[in-house]
């Protein structure tokens, strides 16, 4: 095999790694007890969508890896989390939003999306 073969070989390989390994985490990060941290300290930005619009999310190419509906006491957490942080819930006040949220997802940006009723 040429050097320009073995390189690009090498390449491919290196690329599928790292993919594997940013995807892995970013679906770890959404995960109860590590999205509750985050969100205590959250100062990114984000989006808000309406939980209506969950499934049509889900069904778009960017939303495929979008995070599970939460059970009664995932929501209960994500909402303590978001009330302990007052900068965060001033932001989501300017939006409109109060503390209806029922879902949140951080993408691999830093940024979130907040699910609300």
């Amino acid at each position: 095999m040429s050097r320009f073969g073995q390189f690009a070989v090498v390449a491919v390989v290196s690329s599928l790694a790292f993919a594997g390994v940013s995807r892995a985490d970013s679906l770890d990060m959404n995960d109860g007890a590590k999205i509750e941290k985050a969100l205590q300290t959250f100062s990114s930005n984000f989006d808000v969508r309406d939980i209506d619009d969950y499934a049509n999310y889900r069904d778009q190419p960017e939303g495929s890896d979008a995070a599970q509906p939460r059970t009664d006491a995932g929501v209960q957490h994500i909402q303590a989390s978001i009330k302990g942080n007052k900068d965060l819930v001033r932001r989501l006040g300017e939006r409109g939003v109060k503390i209806d949220v029922v879902n949140a997802e951080q993408a691999a940006d830093g940024s979130m999306t907040f699910w609300v009723r």
